[in-house]
């Protein structure tokens, strides 16, 4: 298994509509083969930031989904959305 947590920075004035796509996006990954957990974190100290965590398979499914049309689909326009690139890191679940 492997969890992929991604930081997210949302503009001023748009966290509200940044939370109500990256939720979308969740919702679309539960339905992704190989899908295991999604946990969003909300920054203590910047409010801008959003932030999840999700368990998947493995490296290839994921890779999968990041490809995926219903990923496209669920993530049309975000990038209107961030004040900055969206960081993502990939760790090994024992």
């Amino acid at each position: 298994m492997i969890g992929v947590l991604t930081h997210h920075w949302a503009e001023q004035g748009k966290v509200e509509n940044a939370i109500h796509i990256l939720n979308g996006n969740g919702e679309a990954q539960s339905k992704a083969p190989g899908f295991i957990n999604r946990t969003t974190l909300l920054s203590k100290t910047d409010p801008t930031q959003i932030s999840s965590l999700v368990v998947w398979e493995s490296d290839h499914i994921y890779d999968e989904w990041k490809e995926s049309a219903e990923r496209a689909k669920a993530m049309k326009n975000a990038e209107d959305l961030w004040s900055r690139t969206p960081e993502s890191e990939r760790f090994d679940i024992p």
